[in-house]
């Protein structure tokens, strides 16, 4: 496994690196935003571990920017701000998971761990299935496609929609896409699934078609007779 690090404080990733690294995790270091982008632009990673306050930005708007231009690889955030706001913040602007300083090395490794884990594009829902009538998956540019448009995804929402036509016509439970979308086995006290829904099908509608329902208090269903 290759892991990038940005971490400005060479303290604390030195600590992470040799925690790591006697994981068996490989680890290449970036300290600041602008490194960080250069890194994940050269290098093909399994997971990132991103400090959210750097010297030359935040991390936050950093994550932000990777989501934009297209699947990057599942990020565990580090911060001194763990506030359940902050919490939110994060895992909201894409990242996987939230870990707030100080932390435990052993607790940090095991998070790196179950984050790469996660990685959906290589083999879950999204190779699974590829439509659903006119609706069609593309993930050489991660777009939904419908008739001749076309809607690119970050990583989240392609994932998100890849599980609900995988299960099209059937009932998908919030806790069932916290698993397969998050790798959560538990509930992160946030409104992450329905946010993330929400943005999905402003961007579903952008093409004209809205399939999904929602079925409250019990889940989501994407419904196939809405996709011809």
């Amino acid at each position: 496994m290759h892991c990038l690090l940005i971490e400005d404080d060479p303290v604390i990733s030195g600590h992470i690196v040799q925690g790591l690294q006697s994981a068996g995790i490989t680890t290449t270091c970036a300290g600041s935003v602008a490194e960080g982008l250069a890194r994940g632009r050269d290098g093909d990673f399994d997971s990132v571990v991103l400090d959210r306050l750097l010297p030359d930005g935040n991390g936050i708007d950093l994550l932000r920017s990777w989501r934009r231009n297209g699947p990057v690889p599942p990020v565990l955030m580090l911060s001194a701000l763990g506030s359940v706001k902050d919490r939110i913040e994060g895992l909201e602007a894409g990242a996987d998971d939230y870990l707030a300083k100080p932390f435990h090395m052993a607790e940090l490794v095991a998070r790196v761990n179950a984050i790469a884990r996660r990685m959906p594009v290589r083999g879950g829902a999204e190779m699974a299935v590829r439509s659903v009538g006119r609706l069609r998956l593309d993930p050489s540019r991660h777009a939904a496609c419908f008739g001749d448009g076309s809607v690119e995804l970050n990583r989240k929402l392609y994932s998100l929609l890849a599980n609900l036509m995988l299960h099209a016509d059937r009932l998908v439970t919030r806790d069932m896409l916290l698993e397969q979308v998050w790798g959560y086995s538990f509930s992160p006290g946030t409104n992450i699934v329905e946010s993330n829904m929400s943005r999905l099908r402003s961007r579903l509608q952008e093409l004209n078609i809205d399939p999904i329902l929602t079925r409250r208090g019990e889940g989501y269903t994407l419904m196939s007779g809405a996709c011809r």
